[in-house]
């Protein structure tokens, strides 16, 4: 598959199909090379090598139209628009995922501090953090990398 083939992927799921994924337990797994050769290099950066775009220049910081945002790597639903917030931090936040079992946790000790990174369940790729500063009714800040998203709207 192609980045071009992956990209046609991502654009065919509708946003019905989307909320209708439940199916967390699905796996993906692929070789970095295969990896590689699906992403841009900014997806593969962030992604997979769990890098960070730049604060308020990304795509999604301030979008707040209705629809679901995929995991790029994979198409994983992630999170609802429902649940999107500004933050004030320059990248997209949300207070909870789309559903349980969707994102999974994993202890981050880069940058001279402990944080938690936020991965997609499903293929592992390194979406971004969540933090306890967040708005009720969770009081979690799910702080995304755009390039790490892919954003389905939701059809008039």
């Amino acid at each position: 598959m192609t980045q071009s083939d992956h990209e046609q992927f991502l654009e065919s799921i509708s946003y019905e199909e989307a909320l209708e994924d439940t199916n967390n337990s699905k796996r993906v797994e692929r070789s970095e090379e295969e990896w590689k050769n699906l992403l841009s290099s900014g997806e593969y950066r962030i992604l997979r090598n769990e890098g960070t775009e730049m604060p308020y220049v990304n795509e999604y910081n301030s979008l707040y139209d209705e629809g679901v945002y995929l995991c790029r790597a994979c198409g994983n639903p992630l999170f609802h628009s429902d649940a999107k917030y500004n933050s004030r931090t320059g990248w997209p936040s949300y207070w909870e995922p789309i559903r349980e079992g969707a994102v999974g946790e994993r202890e981050d000790k880069s940058l001279f501090m402990t944080r938690t990174e936020t991965i997609c369940a499903r293929c592992d790729s390194h979406i971004g953090h969540v933090f306890e500063d967040g708005p009720e009714p969770t009081g979690l800040r799910y702080c995304m990398n755009s390039q790490a998203l892919k954003f389905i709207p939701k059809e008039n």
